[in-house]
């Protein structure tokens, strides 16, 4: 639970944060956000350029050619709804965010720069959806994006100035768990992509379902609910 709200002193005297118009020129967040969902949006819509209508070839009926390109489907919804996932908690995180200094910018700028690469990552996986490579790629693009978004939550963690309330050590922990909790399961489908690509390809599909039940099952348990109740 965020337990105070940490004022501005516009004078920058008292509190040591800068003054009313340092913090327009250089500590604004909303060109940050702006900047980081066109990119989001830049990411979904290529994502589904990789989808294109098949040209039938002589004698080969419409379904046998949607057949061909449903790799190519498949790995576009697994990657929609895991873009989609980084998107929201990155919202949530920033809800929070009163001023963004530059090394938040270079943090925030360096998380878009796995999620720029989800798009190659997809087209790979569609490509070839059993190749061991392809299935190992998209997971190590999305482990480096959620590593990434862990240390900007470390670095707001140790920065209470830069947030509009601090969150209780509870909450503090709750959502770092939440956060990279889709890490052991992006391993695991490395893992068994060995032996199994479809079960990899499910894992890694189930990731944002699995990360909606633990935030549920956080604000619904009697024990984490209050402290929970930020979580995105």
């Amino acid at each position: 639970m965020r337990c105070q709200t940490r004022d501005v002193d516009d004078s920058g005297s008292k509190s040591g944060t800068p003054d009313h118009d340092a913090i327009d020129r250089h500590f604004e967040t909303a060109r940050v956000t702006a900047f980081t969902d066109g990119v989001f949006a830049i990411v979904i819509t290529v994502l589904v350029l990789e989808i294109q209508v098949p040209n039938l070839a002589s004698g080969q009926s419409l379904r046998a050619s949607i057949d061909e390109v449903s790799p190519t489907f498949v790995a576009w919804v697994i990657s929609f709804f895991l873009t989609g996932m980084y998107w929201v908690t990155h919202r949530g995180l920033f809800s929070n965010v009163r001023y963004a200094d530059l090394s938040l910018v270079w943090l925030n700028l360096l998380f878009l720069l796995p999620v720029c690469l989800i798009p190659f990552g997809s087209s790979a996986l569609g490509l070839y959806p059993d190749d061991l490579l392809a299935l190992r790629l998209y997971g190590s693009v999305l482990i480096a994006a959620t590593l990434v978004r862990l240390a900007m939550a470390l670095y707001l963690h140790h920065h209470p100035t830069l947030q509009w309330t601090v969150a209780s050590r509870q909450a503090y922990r709750l959502t770092m768990v939440a956060l990279a909790s889709p890490l052991p399961v992006y391993a695991v489908a490395i893992l068994v992509a060995d032996w199994s690509a479809l079960a990899s390809r499910i894992l890694y599909l189930a990731v944002p379902a699995l990360y909606l039940a633990l935030v549920a099952l956080l604000k619904t348990d009697r024990h984490t609910r209050v402290a929970a109740e930020d979580l995105s």
